[in-house]
């Protein structure tokens, strides 16, 4: 583990708890940018907004417990990824980064940014921080048997970055968890304490495992948090849907990072 504050290109670990996190940081002099994965996937699902991003940033990502090439884990709660965030941060010497969260991975950087007001620059939710509704039981054990009838492909899931070494009850509670905390009630006290600019980039239509009016609907739940908090704005809805939002509509993301960072930086000068 590395603790010195240096801007020098990187590929390692970082201990945290039990586990050890695969972590890439491009270096350099730029705003630090920092991206956090969906539920099970790993941080190869960033290249191409890196890459339509280009110069002039400092590019931070990493795997979670058990995703990617990170090392499992006891715990794979929602807050020991935020405790893996902060431990990034440090190792890394990263202040006052701009987040971009794409799905689960926008749920952790809102908490980290309304918990941190003064440690973030900005925040970048791609089709995710989305408030929903609460599970009844009868759903949530329709969720614990749909991941139980998926394991058996979980190993080809694993190789395209789409699942992680975990058992289909792990799988399962982490997006029961999530659940949860999208419920307004969870939700709405974390929306109502950022402060930082925040940009939603929306995907359009349905996805595996929810038809495109459950997640239409998701989206538009948004419109009360975008009239009670003027610093979360929508900055743009592409025409991929969730799953496919990272590949396809790269451009629209990285456009939402450089809006933030010009923005901020002229605030500065």
């Amino acid at each position: 583990m590395t603790t010195k504050h240096s801007a020098t290109a990187w590929t390692g670990m970082v201990s945290v708890d039990d586990t050890a996190l695969a972590v890439t940081d491009t270096g350099g002099t730029g705003t630090p940018v920092v991206y956090l994965n969906g539920s099970y996937a790993d941080q190869s699902h960033w290249r191409r907004v890196i890459t339509g991003l280009g110069g002039g940033y400092r590019h931070i990502t990493y795997d979670e417990r058990a995703r990617g090439k990170s090392k499992l884990s006891a715990d794979y709660s929602f807050e020991a990824c935020i405790r893996d965030l902060d431990a990034v941060l440090k190792a890394r010497g990263v202040e006052r980064p701009i987040l971009v969260g794409w799905s689960y991975g926008a749920l952790i950087a809102m908490h980290w940014a309304a918990r941190n007001p003064d440690r973030v620059q900005a925040v970048v939710s791609v089709d995710g921080a989305l408030p929903s509704e609460w599970l009844d039981e009868a759903t949530r054990e329709q969720v614990r048997t749909l991941f139980r009838r998926l394991s058996p492909v979980f190993p080809i899931a694993r190789r395209l970055g789409m699942a992680a070494r975990m058992s289909a009850v792990q799988h399962a509670e982490i997006n029961l968890e999530l659940n949860e905390l999208c419920a307004p009630a969870a939700l709405d006290p974390v929306f109502d304490q950022v402060t930082a600019p925040t940009r939603y980039v929306l995907g359009t239509g349905g996805n595996l495992g929810a038809d495109a009016k459950v997640m239409e609907q998701l989206r538009a739940n948004l419109d009360p948090v975008l009239a009670r908090n003027p610093n979360i704005r929508v900055s743009t809805k592409v025409a991929s849907n969730h799953s496919k939002i990272l590949r396809n509509d790269f451009r629209a993301v990285a456009d939402a990072v450089r809006e933030l960072a010009t923005t901020r930086a002229l605030q500065a000068a």
